[in-house]
């Protein structure tokens, strides 16, 4: 399920901001192989093999037409 594309982007940068590997980009599948932008996939998870890593993957929706509340003073926009 998509997920707004801010919501997406305030959790890579905390991740990021916490010493986490973060890739962004279109997933794509070529002979097998899965790529996000540039990256191989395959190549880059294996910069952390044994370790234990947790992996989160967002598709990114369109948030046009949402109305969002703000938390602090209720405020909608």
């Amino acid at each position: 399920m998509p997920i707004p594309s801010t919501t997406a982007r305030e959790l890579a940068n905390r991740a990021y901001g916490a010493g986490a590997s973060v890739l962004r980009g279109q997933l794509v599948s070529d002979g097998g192989r899965l790529i996000i932008g540039d990256m191989d996939l395959q190549e880059w998870l294996r910069e952390h093999v044994g370790h234990e890593v947790i992996l989160v993957a967002a598709s990114i929706g369109e948030t046009e037409g949402q109305r969002r509340t703000c938390r602090i003073c209720g405020r909608e926009y």
